[in-house]
């Protein structure tokens, strides 16, 4: 199916309208809603996708709200210090508790557990959260000091847990070690570092388990020269591309930053539209609009600048007529048969879905498809 052909006036309006989006619909809390509608989502607030929310508007000028989200990451972690502490303790006994008392991926918006039944242990978002915190506090020159004690439970709670298998991204496949959620950890240590968010010994701690991770990584994590998507596979997922970019835990003229980004478009990649997975039946396995801007973050970063703008032309594209952007597209499904099967269980795919309208914002700025300076002014008009 060929995509529309957007104007530069389309483009910036779809902007516009991402980032009010996503400023409307933060909570008083701070906690940005995965998405407002959709079923599955209506409630709850996912340290990962949050984390690239907030970066994204952060980036586009909106650094109040970005700041809000941070302050309701930290007050909700410091909530659970002697959860984590006692994590911890456990984990350096030689007896980690078991997956289901592990911290949640997501939190309701006032920062507490769900009441249903969740793929919860997840690290990949802690680590991005300390990342993210990281960009936005560089970016705009912030004081650090109100989110040290909440890095120092998290960067703790994941040196105790790194190495254990969890649920990926996408809330599956608990009993493999994931690339991506490796590169997020790495990700969120480098930031602790690189802004001394950390000090003393657990700085010193983290430090060697930065470069224990970045081995791991670059070790088990690899396979004919491309990241692979778990620890023994030789698959790859969408998600790796984050790696490389806007995470930078691989260099993105690398041989395998420039491999992985080559299997990345071979195997899931059509039309400019990037899958999760092969295999991927959630919703029939459609493509990604917030993938397609990864791969194309990616590519920006490895020097194909007409690559991301394809990308980002495309990810644009899934924009529906009201300018919301969707979790994901019908187009080019994997497993079509089952696309019915998710809409009779929890609804139409989620539209808008915050993340896909950040990871929009993020690309277009850093290509200078979108001009961020009348975003800036939008955003200080509705302050």
């Amino acid at each position: 199916m060929a995509t529309r052909a957007l104007t530069q006036d389309d483009i910036q309006r779809l902007a516009d309208h991402s980032l009010c989006v996503i400023t409307d619909l933060q909570t008083a809390e701070g906690a940005y809603p995965a998405s407002p509608t959709f079923s599955a989502y209506v409630g709850y607030s996912w340290l990962r996708d949050g984390s690239f929310i907030a970066d994204g508007a952060s980036l586009a000028g909106a650094t109040l709200s970005a700041t809000r989200f941070f302050d309701w990451c930290a007050r909700t972690l410091e909530g659970r210090a002697d959860q984590i502490r006692t994590i911890v303790q456990q984990s350096d006994e030689g007896t980690p508790p078991s997956g289901d008392h592990m911290l949640p991926a997501r939190f309701t918006f006032a920062g507490e557990d769900g009441t249903d039944d969740w793929w919860d242990f997840q690290l990949d978002g802690y680590g991005t959260w300390i990342w993210a915190l990281g960009e936005h506090l560089d970016r705009h020159d912030l004081d650090s000091a109100p989110y040290r004690e909440a890095v120092a439970l998290t960067v703790d709670y994941l040196v105790a847990s790194w190495q254990r298998p969890c649920y990926d991204w996408w809330e599956e496949h608990a009993e493999h070690v994931h690339i991506s959620t490796l590169a997020c950890i790495a990700a969120g240590f480098e930031a602790a570092l690189r802004l001394h968010l950390i000090s003393g010994e657990r700085a010193r701690r983290v430090e060697a388990e930065l470069a224990a991770v970045h081995a791991r990584i670059l070790g088990d994590g690899v396979k004919d020269r491309h990241l692979i998507k778990w620890v023994g596979s030789t698959a790859v997922d969408g998600s790796l591309a984050s790696a490389i970019a806007p995470l930078g835990v691989i260099d993105a003229s690398s041989p395998i930053a420039r491999r992985t980004i080559q299997v990345l478009e071979a195997h899931l990649t059509v039309d400019g539209g990037t899958h999760r997975y092969l295999g991927d039946t959630f919703f029939g396995g459609g493509q990604w609009p917030l993938l397609s801007c990864f791969l194309g973050l990616a590519h920006d970063a490895a020097g194909d600048r007409t690559r991301a703008n394809e990308l980002f032309d495309w990810a644009a594209s899934t924009a529906t007529a009201d300018l919301d952007m969707p979790e994901q597209v019908d187009r080019h499904l994997i497993a079509p048969g089952m696309r019915q099967e998710w809409i009779d269980r929890w609804g139409p795919v989620a539209t808008p879905l915050l993340w896909s309208h950040a990871m929009l914002l993020r690309l277009g700025i850093q290509l200078g498809r979108i001009d961020s300076h009348r975003l800036t002014a939008i955003n200080e008009g509705n302050a």
